[in-house]
């Protein structure tokens, strides 16, 4: 079948597009995007990127143009209960990328890792690929290059012609970055995974399971990392705004 941006149902949460998709239906998309002639994208907003995106018409447009947008982030699916918009579940970012990078090992696709501090993705790379000994990972590079340096990446990358390019700029930056980019990148999908990289390099820790299930793993963060507060403001913002513009909400 056929993907475009209205053949996956969607719905609007604060005016910034999400898709209706579970993880296994995601799953589904990124296998049907692989087969595109064009590049894809997948980006993985939760709502403090959706709290961005009222500011921020260029990462607003990126998420609108996106060809799979998931529900990463317990408070969407807050927000569609209340108004009953179907969304049935949280898609993280690092669950798709795991699902995508295993399906990568068994086709032994080729996958390329931009983005974090120098020397992140390598260490991410060594990881990965004692997890998924047939991936091939074509090459890294770190995140932080200068605009013009950034041409020189790009060249990089699409010499190495990799099946899937993961970005970790951070939120808003990946997005806007691939966005921009698109055109002129070759690789069947991008996707924006924020801090996933420094989870796989082992610099930061995931959540235990029990926080994932319970869909406390913001507040792990937290306990790990109280620098975090001043971020966590945006979620009891992200629904104040929720409940008083039904209007920004669609289904």
């Amino acid at each position: 079948m056929k993907l475009d941006n209205e053949s996956i149902k969607s719905v609007k949460i604060l005016g910034v597009k999400i898709n209706k998709v579970d993880n296994k239906e995601a799953f589904d998309v990124f296998v049907e995007l692989l087969k595109s002639d064009a590049t894809s994208t997948i980006y993985t907003p939760n709502p403090e990127m959706v709290m961005m995106a009222q500011e921020d018409k260029e990462l607003n447009d990126a998420l609108f143009n996106g060809n799979l947008v998931v529900p990463d982030g317990i408070g969407l699916i807050f927000a569609s209960n209340i108004y009953k918009l179907g969304l049935v579940e949280r898609v993280t970012g690092f669950d798709l990328m795991e699902n995508m990078l295993e399906y990568s090992n068994r086709r032994k696709l080729k996958v390329f890792l931009l983005g974090g501090k120098p020397k992140v993705a390598e260490r991410a790379q060594k990881n990965i690929n004692k997890t998924y000994k047939n991936l091939n990972i074509v090459g890294t590079h770190d995140g932080y290059f200068s605009e013009e340096e950034g041409y020189k990446v790009l060249d990089l990358i699409n010499e190495k012609k990799p099946d899937i390019l993961f970005v970790a700029l951070g939120a808003s930056k990946q997005e806007k970055w691939i966005e921009k980019n698109r055109k002129i990148l070759d690789t069947s999908i991008a996707m924006g995974v924020g801090g996933c990289l420094d989870v796989w390099a082992g610099d930061v820790k995931r959540a235990p399971e029990v926080f994932i299930k319970m869909n406390l793993e913001w507040f792990y963060r937290f306990l790990k990392q109280p620098t975090r507060l001043i971020r966590l403001f945006a979620i009891p913002r992200f629904l104040f705004r929720v409940i008083t513009n039904k209007e920004m909400m669609e289904s």
